[in-house]
């Protein structure tokens, strides 16, 4: 028997439209564990690798929210939204008839290596201790501070545009929606991402990884 309480790891592989929170309140109610949390978060239109950590395994989130990740997804070329990704209307459109694949993949070298970024308005970073989500959905201005990431591998590897398919290795508090909007305009264009999979991180990879019904099966068969 599987002592969730004590402390465990759990590969869940979140799907499409949950968030994070709900992920974590499915194993905590299955589980029927009090000590629960996950390390490192992904948003609701993303899908993949989450890991779960109950009991002492909790002790052990902030470094395994500092293990690199990787990701793979599509970006949209020829558009821009708000939010970066799918979850705004579309805002402004450009031509992309005249960009070639060999520039798309050029384009990625500007975003290898230590980098600077800023987080999207429609994030969970505290601006004024308030979610920036929150008063981007309220109409509030707000002005978020750019900060260093670092991304170790970025390859395009498939185009068929508009869209552009990528793999990305980078390190903790990586926004790929911002990527995907600095993306386009590195190509004097626009882009926005319109799928994202986490595929690892550090060594944990979705492969291994259950999805909630497999999770559920799994716990009823370890009682």
């Amino acid at each position: 028997m599987i002592d969730y309480n004590e402390g465990q790891l759990i590969l869940i592989d979140k799907p499409y439209g949950k968030t994070s929170f709900q992920a974590v309140k499915h194993v905590k109610y299955n589980a029927k564990v009090k000590k629960v949390g996950h390390a490192g978060t992904l948003d609701p239109l993303a899908t993949g690798l989450l890991i779960i950590c109950t009991g002492k395994w909790t002790k052990k989130i902030t470094d395994l929210q500092l293990q690199e990740k990787e990701y793979t997804g599509t970006f949209v070329l020829g558009a821009t939204r708000p939010s970066f990704d799918m979850e705004t209307e579309i805002d402004q459109t450009f031509d992309f008839s005249g960009i070639t694949e060999t520039e798309i993949k050029n384009a990625t070298d500007q975003f290898t290596g230590i980098i600077t970024q800023t987080p999207p308005i429609y994030s969970a970073v505290k601006v004024d201790g308030k979610r920036a989500y929150e008063s981007a959905r309220a109409g509030e201005e707000i002005v978020i501070k750019s900060k260093q990431v670092e991304v170790s591998i970025f390859e395009i590897t498939d185009v068929r545009l508009p869209e552009i398919d990528f793999r990305i290795v980078c390190s903790k508090g990586t926004y790929i929606r911002s990527i995907a909007n600095d993306f386009g305009k590195a190509l004097n264009n626009g882009a926005y991402l319109s799928a994202l999979r986490r595929t690892r991180i550090g060594e944990y990879k979705v492969e291994d990884a259950l999805d909630f019904d497999r999770f559920k099966n799994s716990v009823i068969q370890a009682i």
